[in-house]
């Protein structure tokens, strides 16, 4: 039956909304009967819980979901679209984030069901560089999403692509990708959870780098732009050398998926040929999961050709025009991501249209309350996203960067462990209270990884406050975070 927009027929779009935004994505996206929550406990309708979990995944906000109400009325009012609507839909969204990111038309963007599955267009610009394969250099690899392990050595992640097809989790992709990926891991913090200097990442970047020359490799570093705990990694200037140094033989990815990235920052890496990564479900605020790859136009230009397996992933309008042997993708429609995608690009519109003094009015009341609650009440200790020594630096990081805190717990009552902290994560959904999932980067005494809790703002949570004046402000946050050490309290000892 065809729905039509009238107030009549507001709840059909609204169910039908809520379900095509579980659709069209891997099983991490799928809903549990019972709960209506999938696996990160987040759930495709506006929702009343406490969340700071941006770092993770989002709830879609209220104004969101209308936006994608009325967008099914406007593209898909019988519930489907045809691989021409669902071409040019996404070629309207290519236009709205190059105006919201004041990018030139000369940069692509590719299109993707999730953070995870945008590894593979960095092995895709990559894959005929050097006789000898690819070494691919992930920074903090305990940072970075648990999938990325396996699609970042051209492999599948999960027993279904968003195309539906069944799959093995560590099965070769194949088809055009190349056998030889050789996966390093650069850490990016001590045994205390202290960062390792920038000057010490880049000198390992670049012993590897020539190690893989060596073998006629071609190197694929991955810039960390905000990483789990909000670390940026390399430098600008070091990324600068790097590239001077070994010219050709090496290329790099910014992994800026957290999104926790200003528009200057991603000119400067677009302007150094680098592919910026990003998705739409962490601090965008979007629901989970979409992404998007921008791409120097250079860069599509002199890649090879598409991989045969990508068919199995991606369908035809999500990837540029100019992509060579672009063709052979399937042309079909994916209404459930292309509605997250709008979801997203509207979060970022909205908050592209504050001014910074603004956003930084909110994440400065937002750091102090995080503080009062979690540091001074709890004892819990922020882990600090910058070297030690290096304030400096750290109060530097673009404003977006502060918007997320990583907080170590295992010095609170019963000294909670990595696997305590899963537990205490979980067991505060229950209390409806929802934060980013523990992160790896703490070492206790005996070799466990101390507990972690992460407390992150999102873009349409900024937008939403910035509507209140400072004291309103400081009280809203005030409630939330004392809800949020209410709740702490109360699992930590369970």
């Amino acid at each position: 039956m065809k729905l039509t927009a009238t107030a009549i027929d507001a709840q059909a779009f609204a169910d039908a909304a809520a379900e095509l935004l579980t659709q069209g994505g891997d099983a991490r996206i799928i809903r549990e009967p019972a709960t209506g929550l999938n696996q990160y406990f987040s759930q495709s309708r506006p929702s009343s819980v406490i969340a700071y979990a941006s770092s993770t995944a989002n709830d879609i906000s209220a104004p969101a979901f209308d936006h994608v109400c009325r967008r099914i009325a406007e593209i898909a009012p019988d519930l489907t679209l045809s691989p021409a609507g669902y071409t040019e839909a996404l070629e309207g969204l290519r236009g709205r984030i190059r105006d919201s990111y004041s990018l030139a038309d000369d940069v692509e963007i590719v299109f993707s069901p999730s953070g995870t599955d945008l590894e593979y267009v960095g092995l895709a610009l990559a894959k005929e560089k050097a006789p000898g394969g690819i070494r691919n250099i992930l920074l903090g690899a305990d940072e970075v999403g648990s999938g990325c392990i396996y699609s970042a050595r051209g492999q599948y992640f999960a027993k279904q692509t968003a195309r539906d097809i069944a799959v093995a989790p560590g099965e070769p992709v194949g088809g055009r990708i190349p056998e030889k990926i050789e996966l390093t891991n650069v850490p990016v913090r001590d045994d205390l959870g202290a960062a390792w200097r920038p000057e010490s990442v880049a000198e390992e970047v670049d012993r590897q780098v020539i190690e893989a020359r060596g073998a006629d490799r071609h190197t694929v570093v991955h810039v960390v732009h905000g990483s789990k705990t909000g670390l940026v990694l390399p430098s600008l200037e070091h990324i600068d050398a790097l590239k001077a140094k070994h010219g050709d033989a090496v290329s790099f990815i910014v992994d800026a998926c957290q999104a926790r990235i200003t528009t200057q920052a991603i000119h400067d890496y677009l302007a150094r040929g680098c592919t910026v990564l990003l998705t739409g479900s962490k601090f965008m605020g979007g629901p989970p999961f979409s992404g998007f790859a921008l791409v120097p136009r250079a860069a599509v230009e002199a890649a090879a050709l598409m991989p045969i397996a990508f068919c199995k992933i991606f369908r035809r309008g999500e990837w540029p025009d100019n992509w060579p042997d672009v063709d052979l993708l399937p042309r079909e429609s994916n209404l459930g991501l292309l509605l997250r995608l709008e979801a997203s690009v509207f979060e970022l519109e909205r908050f592209q249209a504050l001014s910074i003094e603004r956003v930084e009015r909110v994440v400065l009341a937002f750091h102090a309350a995080v503080r009062k609650a979690m540091v001074e009440r709890l004892g819990g200790r922020r882990i600090a996203p910058y070297a030690p020594g290096e304030r400096a630096e750290g109060d530097a990081h673009p404003i977006e960067m502060r918007t997320l805190s990583t907080i170590d717990i295992s010095r609170m009552p019963g000294q909670p462990d990595f696997d305590d902290a899963r537990r205490i994560h979980r067991a505060l959904v229950d209390h409806g209270v929802r934060l980013g999932q523990p992160v790896k980067c703490v070492r206790l005494p005996d070799g466990r990884w101390g507990g972690t809790l992460r407390v992150g703002l999102s873009m349409p949570q900024v937008t939403a406050f910035d509507a209140l004046d400072d004291a309103a402000l400081e009280a809203q946050f005030e409630r939330d975070m004392t809800a949020v050490a209410e709740a702490l309290e109360k699992v930590v000892t369970a």
